[in-house]
């Protein structure tokens, strides 16, 4: 068990010093913000959709933080292309948990949700469904 677990160890490691998707897309179909103001994390999720209007097409993320919240959200950007605005509503906070492979601690959760929140959040606001300017952890 502690050798897998140090091999996911390892993959947050790698997405927080090599982030995948990292940036911003030149005219997202939308873009939102949030943070977790306990641990000082700030995330953009820029999204962009195929022209069905639910496939995701394209993510980046931009924003600082903790290892557990950037590699969040590096991975989240990699996993979400060719899903649908369904599926990533869907998601939880165990599929984070799942996607990151170890355990997180109450205190850090909100670390590693963060990148989900937003951009759920922000495929909200995009369909009409919602209306705040800034996601936080906190709500």
């Amino acid at each position: 068990m502690a050798m897998g677990s140090d091999m996911y160890r390892q993959q947050i490691l790698d997405h927080y010093k090599n982030p995948r998707n990292y940036g911003e897309l030149e005219d997202p179909t939308f873009s939102h913000i949030g943070e977790n103001p306990m641990c000082g994390d700030e995330i953009r999720m820029d999204v962009i959709l195929a022209d069905d209007d639910e496939t995701i097409e394209q993510v980046a993320f931009s924003g600082d933080g903790c290892a557990i919240s950037q590699a969040s959200a590096s991975m989240l950007s990699a996993s979400l292309p060719g899903t649908t605005i369904g599926e990533l509503l869907e998601m939880d906070r165990d599929d984070i948990v799942d996607m990151l492979g170890v355990e997180i601690s109450a205190m850090r959760i909100k670390c590693a949700v963060l990148a989900e929140k937003v951009a759920q959040d922000g495929a909200e606001i995009y369909r009409g469904e919602l209306d705040v300017e800034k996601t936080t952890t906190e709500d």
